[in-house]
């Protein structure tokens, strides 16, 4: 994959037009790459069957990449990954975390690669925070025919009783319509020119409870207030699992929401 010569990917010059609140994850990078889940290997089975083709050897560009939690597992897959991060904080901690894989500063919006050279476009919890008409149009663009748009997220099992009153306290404390356990966007806003696909993955993971408490903490919502309110409800949040969970061990249930879109 080729940078294009006119969106500016220079990789520590290029200024991203993200929204403010999707940089606030910056002031949290070490932290974010610590405690935020992976993602179970049936997913990406379920990309390279939804795809059509297989991870290894595919020219893939991962955006919104963070501290590359998703890159390094498509990398372990075998794909040749490139990595898009419009924020300077994320971007860092990826750099320190994952030196053999190329980062370049960018968004969705206007991805820094040239035309027809990508087998597989990935958003790994980001397509939200694009704008979905022009990162379709830049997909379609940086795709070759055939490739294809990847897009998931991790959200949390509200079918686990303890989850959903989780949430119901986040929704509570953070406002009716916001919560810190991951959503997927209910419309991914793609054009015709996609065929699109849709398949759920429910997986977990086994963390400590502190590992739980940052994991929450390094969502948006928490991201932007202050640091005393965040603190204040945490530490409630320490309290009242402490009780639920008395050896200290939390198992964190999710489903994937996967969307893959291959290009006609």
């Amino acid at each position: 994959m080729q940078p294009s010569d006119t969106a500016g990917a220079s990789a520590d010059n290029a200024e991203g037009a993200a929204p403010p609140r999707a940089l606030s994850f910056d002031r949290a990078a070490a932290r974010y790459a610590a405690a935020r889940p992976g993602y179970p290997p049936a997913l990406f089975d379920a990309v390279e069957e939804l795809a059509g083709r297989p991870l290894r050897g595919a020219r893939t560009v991962d955006v919104g990449a963070g501290t590359g939690i998703a890159t390094r597992l498509l990398h372990d897959r075998g794909a040749r990954v490139l990595a898009v991060e419009p924020g300077p904080g994320m971007a860092g901690q990826f750099r320190r975390t994952l030196p053999h894989i190329p980062v370049v500063r960018g968004d969705g919006n206007r991805l820094p690669l040239a035309a027809a050279t990508a087998d597989l476009i990935t958003y790994a919890q980001s397509w939200h925070w694009t704008d979905p008409a022009p990162a379709a149009a830049e997909a379609l663009r940086v795709l070759r025919p055939g490739g294809a748009l990847a897009l998931w997220w991790n959200a949390s099992d509200h079918s686990v009783p303890w989850i959903a009153e989780q949430d119901v306290r986040l929704r509570r404390f953070l406002g009716a319509d916001t919560s810190a356990h991951g959503s997927p966007d209910p419309s991914p806003g793609l054009p015709p020119a996609f065929g699109q696909v849709h398949r759920r993955v429910p997986w977990a993971r086994t963390v400590s409870l502190d590992t739980h408490l940052a994991n929450l903490s390094t969502h948006s919502a928490f991201l932007v207030l202050g640091d005393e309110a965040a603190r204040r409800f945490l530490d409630e949040e320490h309290e009242r699992l402490s009780e639920l969970f008395p050896d200290g061990t939390v198992e964190e249930s999710y489903v994937v929401e996967l969307v893959v879109a291959v290009r006609r």
